[in-house]
């Protein structure tokens, strides 16, 4: 599973405040589909694919086979 932090999302140019922002709603996705893992506080990675699933776009990876 690839992940995403605040970090990552500040590099790809949003502002500290949305990055957050994108992070704790992609927690919050991910506890509304089962994952309780992501109750955590200090839990600061989520799913790529949450990221996504929330911005509506898909990063660019060579990783990716998609």
């Amino acid at each position: 599973m690839i992940t995403v932090t605040k970090k990552d999302l500040i590099e790809l140019g949003y502002g500290t405040s949305f990055s957050a922002d994108i992070i704790k709603k992609a927690k919050e996705l991910m506890i509304t589909k089962g994952h309780t893992y992501y109750q955590s506080r200090k839990l600061d990675r989520v799913p790529r694919e949450a990221v996504e699933e929330i911005l509506g776009i898909q990063f660019p990876n060579e990783d990716r086979s998609d």
